[in-house]
């Protein structure tokens, strides 16, 4: 799934794929190690997808924080 499309996702459901992902990654890991993982490239591609997850969920987290220490809507 591309970053765009991630970006329509809410960030209860970016965090629920993200956990979804890491435990798939670890199963690959698990498999790879074992001789057992045909599509070695799916590690790469999972370990990238983990990447944008975290990356787009540290942005909305910024953005949170940036948007409640806006200056001037002190009063």
């Amino acid at each position: 799934m591309r970053a765009k499309e991630m970006r329509e996702r809410s960030t209860e459901e970016l965090k629920r794929m993200l956990l979804e992902a890491e435990s798939q990654f670890f199963e690959m890991r698990l498999k790879n190690a074992t001789h057992q993982l045909t599509k070695t490239s799916n590690l790469r591609n999972t370990r990238r997808e983990i990447a944008r997850i975290k990356t787009l969920l540290k942005e909305r987290a910024g953005t949170a924080s940036a948007e409640a220490l806006a200056p001037g809507d002190e009063e």
